[in-house]
């Protein structure tokens, strides 16, 4: 499956363990997967949280708040106005696509 976005998910200053993790999830294509899921997601349920998409697509929580800003970055997503998140009960970015 197409990766979406090749934005780096290590960060240079994570100790090297992170980008070791990050390496095994891009190369085993557990990444590309999880983007389209996003994807598909987002698709199904424009304007819901990152906490929403998940409950809705049964997906953990962290796979839909690691993915999306590399949606974001790969113009397949964008942000929208924040609200309180029906989940977190907290404010939270919507997500659309674009």
């Amino acid at each position: 499956m197409e990766l979406l976005s090749s934005v780096p998910i290590a960060r240079k200053t994570d100790p090297e363990t992170s980008h070791l993790a990050a390496e095994e999830v891009t190369a085993s294509g557990r990444r590309a997967v999880q983007q389209h899921a996003v994807l598909a997601a987002v698709m199904a349920h424009p304007g819901l949280t990152s906490r929403e998409l998940a409950q809705a697509a049964g997906m953990d929580r962290y796979v839909a708040g690691r993915r999306l800003p590399e949606l974001e970055a790969a113009k397949r997503v964008r942000k929208g106005e924040a609200r309180e998140c029906r989940v977190s009960k907290r404010r939270a970015v919507t997500w659309w696509p674009v």
